[in-house]
């Protein structure tokens, strides 16, 4: 017997209509949001456009101001300029390549292409206005700096507004509730700092940062709104933009595991490494000083002086450009730059922050090593003449080398154990011991190191990185499965990640296979 409470049908079509009632709100609110900003953009421009007099007059006194009070202050100077790298073309580049790689890496395709289409039009916008526009770039007494092109809109606030924002709406979701007001504010610290910087530096007047601000949010809100019209047509809810652009993706956009701990035995991996650094920099010192104060008259002398020579014989204007190339392959640049790429996809592949932090401390071991031990030795350079011209350390050890050195083979200690099932895995012992070599050679002809200064920067780099693996343990996670293969590689890794970050992993997997690819006991027997 039915009854008439049975019969009843459920209210469920308030509930049904609310979450799109909420769309719409938010979606009226983003738009006049949107057009507000492109309206206050649009009135910059023409003012700016038919040289309204009361705004030039604001920007040229603000110019000339912060250049009276910036000017005479060098190291306020530096400062500002290091700042506003923070806006450059350079930094935003390589920001936004290496979120794209991650995304990809994690099968966040939506993600990758938001970026890429946010950045693109970043890179269009700035040019394209500045070349409408025209407008030269503030004249003033005592020019600290120089910015090549026109000045409206900046650049710098443009393209920060528009690449930090993105990156605060792709990485939000990775970020607590408790912490997400913090990390706003700093990625709106960061934008305010990088404008107000230009105008410091005197390369932009007040009108064009503000025009930069306005256009990069608008911009930034309108391809927002598209993507999350996007979700709402594959049929995916639309959060607030309070909880980031995908909410579900927190576990594929967190760089690393936040439970991870860095150090086996936090106080006694940290007393470790700094014992092992004065260990280190002993060894170093005592064999620098032999060979500074009793080689005299040796074999040793003679191999380490009579090795440049023979070098020198070679020079030729292309073996010289050879070798200023690969040498600087080994300066501090270059082997920012490759830390900078490998240590973020690293942790894009496998989460794990202690391979980032061998790297760092790695690199940073090995750079305070070098100019300690140099400080202390003070071994003169070779008697020949000296293509780089003077240096202000000494030649023992050799810094390019031992940087050249740690790097790849901390890079080849870390991924030769994860990619046994793969032959490439080769091509980065390659690297460790070629690009050394190379960077040694071409230190040599340049007449810059000995030989010995060679075997410095050899044994800086053993016994630093075997301190640093002993104590960080970076390969520590490393399993083997039944089956005798790697369960740490790189595609096992992503997919045991990927699918540990959806909630319904347990429900929908249960029969799957593991992350080594074995079938599941239902499909045994369908070959037999």
């Amino acid at each position: 017997m039915v009854t008439e409470q049975q019969e009843r049908p459920a209210p469920t079509e308030p509930v049904r209509w609310k979450p799109l009632t909420h769309f719409a709100e938010r979606s009226i609110l983003g738009l006049l949001a949107v057009v507000a900003l492109g309206l206050g953009f649009g009135v910059l421009l023409l003012l700016v456009r038919f040289h309204w007099g009361p705004l030039e007059r604001i920007d040229s006194g603000v110019a000339e101001g912060l250049n009276r009070l910036v000017s005479p202050h060098p190291p306020a100077v530096k400062a500002l300029e290091a700042v506003a790298r923070l806006g450059g073309r350079p930094i935003m580049f390589w920001l936004v390549t290496i979120a794209v790689v991650a995304m990809l890496i994690r099968r966040r395709f939506r993600l990758a292409a938001y970026l890429v289409v946010t950045g693109v039009g970043a890179l269009l916008l700035d040019p394209s206005l500045k070349a409408l526009v025209a407008r030269v770039r503030p004249v003033v007494d005592v020019p600290v700096t120089h910015a090549p092109g026109n000045s409206f809109p900046s650049g710098h606030a443009l393209g920060s507004m528009i690449v930090y924002g993105a990156l605060l709406l792709v990485f939000l979701p990775a970020v607590s509730e408790r912490h997400r007001k913090w990390f706003i504010a700093v990625i709106a610290v960061v934008v305010a700092a990088i404008g107000l910087t230009r105008i410091g530096l005197g390369v932009h007047y007040v009108s064009d940062v503000l025009a930069g601000w306005l256009l990069g949010a608008a911009w930034l809100g309108v391809t927002a709104y598209a993507f999350r019209l996007w979700r709402r047509e594959t049929g995916r809810p639309v959060a607030p933009i309070e909880d980031g652009l995908e909410p579900e993706a927190a576990g594929d956009v967190r760089p690393g595991d936040p439970a991870e701990r860095l150090l086996p035995h936090p106080w006694a991996g940290a007393m470790e490494i700094i014992v092992g650094w004065v260990l280190v920099f002993g060894v170093l010192y005592v064999l620098g000083w032999a060979l500074t104060n009793h080689t005299a008259g040796t074999w040793i002398q003679h191999v380490d002086d009579g090795v440049p020579r023979w070098l020198q014989t070679f020079r030729t204007p292309t073996w010289d450009d050879v070798s200023y190339a690969w040498s600087k392959a080994g300066d501090t640049h270059a082997i920012l730059i490759v830390s900078l790429v490998f240590c973020p996809i690293v942790l894009a592949i496998w989460r794990q922050w202690r391979m980032v932090l061998y790297v760092v401390l790695a690199m940073f071991g090995e750079l305070t090593l070098f100019l300690c031990t140099a400080a202390a030795v003070g071994r003169p350079r070779p008697p020949v003449e000296h293509l780089d011209g003077k240096l202000p350390t000494s030649s023992f050890p050799s810094g390019h080398i031992a940087a050249t050195m740690c790097l790849y083979v901390a890079i080849a200690v870390l991924l030769v154990p994860r990619l046994r099932a793969y032959w490439w895995r080769w091509i980065f012992v390659g690297l460790a011991v070629v690009m050394p070599l190379g960077v040694a050679v071409s230190r040599m002809y340049r007449g810059m190191h000995h030989p010995s200064d060679m075997l410095g920067a050899a044994l800086l780099t053993a016994g630093w990185l075997t301190v640093l693996y002993f104590s960080i343990r970076p390969n520590a996670t490393l399993t083997r499965d039944a089956g005798g293969r790697d369960a740490a590689r790189p595609d096992a890794a992503v997919a045991v990640a990927r699918d540990a970050a959806r909630p319904e992993a347990g429900v929908a997997d249960a029969g799957r296979s593991d992350a080594d690819g074995e079938r599941p006991k239902a499909d045994a027997g369908r070959d037999a």
